[in-house]
């Protein structure tokens, strides 16, 4: 039996992940959970699951939590806890072997981590941990020998791909991309785009800044980068293809010139169960793939726009600097993001706002450790929304 934290426990992730556990109940045991202020969601999972330690990132939640706990589980043996570092309590609780880090954007790397350092291993479904501190996560992930296990739809494909392949034999990574809502658009076909358009997302079901991500493409130059921690390949030999279909979830090519894919029809639960049954395989939970259905009988490939979609294109250049600048442009980009969700910029700004921020960081190359990151996203946030208020006058 895996005994979990879910960190993130009412997002989209953590809600499937604890689905997951609710139809295994002899697989795993929930005893950790985290949220950020939802505690209407995490009090059923309280209810259901009685782990042994729940954080909430607000003190003032928190109390709110234990009142209502108080009053309708008066024999809980819950604890709850807030503030800002009560994450990392839930994270390295020592009776967990695995974390799912579910925690949304750059708030996630610390409690992951501090779980890699107190020798959990991770089902990681937040991707700005490896993008802003890839080298020093990766680093810390030996040294403890905890294994990184990829949530992601495309990485857990491309893992899948690489099982028991010599990685020497690993010539490309072929990360696949629906292409968002606006695939095939041109530059001028953005201008006037809405937050509703843009949450349109025509094959999976996100949360606000992901959807978000993705209408950018943003997502995918994120998800290089992660590539390139989680599997030690150069930036330059992964590529991303457009595959609206989105049943072929990544592919690679191997030296020999032989190419692996992972199919399926969109959903997170697979990827899912993958992370947390390794190295065995669970029961299944959705229908079996059906290559004869409507969605898979003509699969279709083409290149990113990059000119289009100039986020993908910074990505890139990001991840050949190095130190401090990838974790720059993410923490820039959830400024910018959350102000387009927010009605205050436009689609394209978005992109302007990150570019600018990245080209005003000081561009030594320094080595990258959780202190160094964390002072570059506070100072990134700071020059973004100044950049934000400069264009909403």
């Amino acid at each position: 039996m895996r005994v979990l934290s879910v960190l993130g426990s009412t997002g989209s992730i953590g809600v499937q992940t604890l689905e997951v556990a609710r139809r295994n109940p002899g697989d795993f045991k929930i005893a950790g959970l985290s949220c950020g202020s939802d505690i209407g969601t995490v009090l059923g999972q309280i209810e259901e699951f009685s782990p042994e330690l729940v954080s909430v990132a607000s003190e003032d939640k928190a109390d709110e939590l234990r009142g209502i706990l108080k009053t309708r589980l008066p024999d809980s043996k819950t604890e709850v806890i807030g503030g800002k570092n009560a994450a990392l309590e839930v994270a390295t609780l020592s009776s967990v072997d695995t974390v799912v880090g579910a925690i949304v954007g750059f708030a996630g790397l610390e409690p992951v981590y501090h779980a890699i350092k107190s020798g959990k291993h991770i089902a990681l479904a937040n991707k700005e941990t490896l993008v802003a501190g890839g080298d020093f996560i990766m680093e810390e992930a030996r040294r403890a020998k905890v294994d990184i296990l990829p949530v992601d739809s495309e990485h857990c494909a491309i893992w899948q791909c690489l099982w028991g392949e010599k990685r020497e034999n690993l010539d490309r990574i072929l990360i696949t991309a629906s292409g968002g809502p606006f695939r095939g658009k041109k530059r001028e076909d953005l201008e006037n785009v809405t937050a509703e358009m843009a949450l349109n997302h025509p094959t999976w079901k996100m949360g606000g800044k992901i959807t978000i991500d993705s209408a950018t493409m943003m997502n995918k130059g994120l998800e290089v980068i992660e590539a390139h921690h989680l599997y030690g390949i150069d930036v330059d030999r992964i590529d991303i293809v457009v595959h609206p279909q989105s049943v072929i979830h990544s592919m690679v090519r191997m030296k020999d010139g032989s190419v692996l894919a992972q199919m399926g029809m969109p959903s997170m639960i697979l990827p899912i169960m993958v992370a947390l049954y390794y190295p065995d395989r669970g029961p299944a939970i959705n229908k079996p793939f059906d290559p004869f259905c409507e969605g898979a009988r003509n699969l279709t490939f083409e290149p990113c726009d990059m000119e289009v979609f100039g986020l993908a294109k910074l990505a890139y250049e990001v991840s050949h600097e190095g130190g401090i600048l990838p974790s720059v442009m993410n923490a820039a980009n959830e400024a910018a993001v959350a102000s387009f969700l927010a009605g205050n910029l436009k689609f394209l700004d978005i992109e302007t706002v990150v570019r600018k921020t990245v080209d005003e960081m000081d561009k030594e190359n320094c080595k990258a450790d959780l202190e160094s990151v964390t002072s570059a996203d506070m100072r990134a946030r700071d020059i973004a929304n100044k950049k934000i208020r400069e264009i909403m006058i």
